[in-house]
This record gives structure tokens, sequence and C-alpha cells, in this order.
């Protein structure tokens, strides 16, 4: 349940109705838009009558049941798009961010060479697997603590800020020169880590599960804000389908989609949508076309050689290559790469 309250509303009084609330068992949240304040209501709401809630408080404009199940990345409720913060790298607002590097980190020499190429080419933040959660039990699993290591060596090195995956809660402790927490598309709906990076305050770049739907995506995205931390990129990696030429299937329409009905910013990552280098570049233009706010591109210093998804990731001079395009078509689109 959502009470959109009037302009100029008194602070005395909103403090108030949010204290009224909090004593019925409800958890209220306060969403502050460029022209209108929104009260959300968390809990049993079934017991509320929205029209008498609205009469006994003067400074509450109208109100309304918010019928998804998702509640607080509803746009409904926040109805002005949500800002991710990096330091001076912003998600939303305008801005257009390019996530590249390596799917692992596999020694210093490599990190740190695509490290310093991606960011000469424009990028902004630096992948780089450390926990490589696989299909096979045999296939390369990541470097792990040292992984994590030698990306804030590169890091350092090059001043990029830095992605890589959580696979488990037990992780956290690891993370703290990490910038971006990245939940993959496996562990979208292990809501037990969803509840932990929850907690922390850490901007967090959730992937679309292979077989989810939009409303399950939205309901991940959900656990962790519920669990105060607001900072959250939606990202989508392609789907599962009948298609078997594909590694899995973009669903492109999902970019407008999510950002008709969340506020959340959203960001494709064309590489595991296709899984095949030479489609990375188109898929990366019609991202930008539909309004994603930013892409994810593995790239990789010796593709032929890479321990985990060398045939989708782009060399260096591709990558660069891709980005003068990128920059074009982005300042086309009325927006700023980086």
């Amino acid at each position: 349940m959502m009470f959109v309250l009037h302009p100029g509303a008194d602070q005395e009084k909103i403090k108030s109705f949010i204290n009224e609330f909090e004593e019925m068992g409800f958890s209220p949240l306060v969403s502050e838009g460029t022209e209108r304040t929104v009260i959300g209501l968390v809990g049993n709401t079934k017991v509320l009558d929205v029209h008498s809630v609205v009469e006994t408080h003067d400074i509450v404009s109208y109100g309304k049941r918010i019928t998804e199940p998702y509640k607080l990345v509803n746009r409904a409720f926040h109805p002005d798009d949500t800002k991710v913060r990096i330091n001076n790298i912003v998600f939303g607002e305008g801005g257009f961010q390019v996530i590249s590097g390596p799917c692992s980190v596999e020694n210093e020499d490599q990190i740190i060479q695509v490290a310093r190429a991606v960011k000469e080419s424009g990028a902004t933040i630096l992948r780089g697997g450390a926990y490589k959660p696989r299909s096979s039990p045999y296939s390369f699993q990541g470097l792990h603590q040292d992984g994590l290591r030698l990306l804030s060596l590169a890091k350092k090195e090059t001043g990029l800020p830095i992605i890589t995956e959580m696979t488990n809660m037990n992780q956290l402790e690891y993370f703290d020169d990490v910038d971006i927490i990245q939940i993959g598309a496996r562990n979208m709906q292990n809501f037990d880590l969803l509840k932990e990076v929850g907690k922390c305050r850490k901007p967090v770049l959730l992937k679309r599960g292979l077989y989810n739907t939009i409303e399950e995506f939205l309901m991940s995205a959900e656990y962790i804000m519920a669990g105060g931390n607001e900072q959250i990129i939606l990202c989508e990696r392609g789907i599962r389908t009948i298609e078997t030429m594909t590694r899995n299937t973009l669903d492109i329409s999902a970019v407008p989609l999510l950002k008709k009905v969340s506020h959340l910013p959203v960001v494709i990552d064309p590489s595991h949508a296709a899984g095949i280098r030479s489609m990375v570049s188109p898929l990366s233009k019609a991202s930008i076309a539909v309004g994603a706010d930013g892409l994810m591109i593995e790239t990789h210093n010796d593709p032929a050689k890479a321990l985990c998804d060398g045939a989708q990731s782009l060399d260096l001079k591709q990558f660069d290559e891709l980005m003068k395009e990128i920059r074009r078509r982005v300042e086309f689109e009325g927006k700023t790469l980086g």
C-alpha cells in the first residue's frame, strides 16, 4: 500500500504518520521524488482501509494498493528512476556505463593488461570472476581469494572500480575492496544470499536466471531491497529457450518492460546472451537502442587460451573497435558514455 503526500507536507506530521504505522507493525518506507513524496507500507495491509487513512491524515493526497507482489522495486512506489552510484560513476541519469574484463581472473599479467586496455578504450568498470560456478565440476572454478587480490591490484593500477560474483554468503567478508557485488544467473533465487547482500550497502548487479520470468526477476530484486539495500542494477543476460544455435536467447524486450514497471537501472550482458563472439557487437548496439543503461562485455587479452568462455570473449582490439561504435550510438540516443 502506498500513500502520496501533499506537496510541502509538514515534516512533524510525516514523522507522526510514520510512527503511527510502525506501532501498528508495518514497515513504512519513504520515497522522495522530484515532484512528490510517497510513503509505502510493507506488511499485512489488508487490515487497512485506504480511504480511512486518507480522510484521517490531512498530509495525505491519496492512497492506493500495489497489487503486484513486488512492492519496493515497483515504479508505482518510486516513480523517479533510481540512480546507482559508484564514486563518480552513475547508472541511470542519462549515463551509459560499460563493464568489461575477462570471465575469470587467471593471473596478474592477464588482469592488469586487460584492465589497462579496457580503461583506455572507455570502459568504466572492470569485471573479472574470482569465484566461478561452472556446470562441470572439472572446469576451472576460479582463483577465489587470490583472484580477489589480483582484482584489487588491477583496481589500484588503473583506478577502475571492480565487480565480481559472489556465490555464497560466507564470501562477503572477503569483498571489502569490491565495488559492485554480482549475483549470477544461477543464484538469482538463492534467497539466503539475496538477504545477505540486502544487509550490506554495496551496489548489487543482479542477473536474470536462465528460466525465470520478469516477475520472478523483480521478486529477487525485492528480496535485496527489503533488506535495506536500494542500490540494485538489473542485468538481462539471455534466457534458455528451444533455440540451439545460440547459448541463450537475449530477451531484448525485457529492457523497456523492466523500465516501465520498475525504477531500477537495467544493463545487458551480450556476451552470455548468445555465447558467440561475432554477435556481441550487434547485440550491444541493439541494447543501446532499446534504452539500456549499460553493457557488460567479456574481454580477454588472448581469448583462444582463456580458461573460461573464450568463444564469447572479444580480444582487446575488437573491444576497442566496438567501444568506438558504442560511443557514437550512445551519443545519438542523447546519453553520455561513462
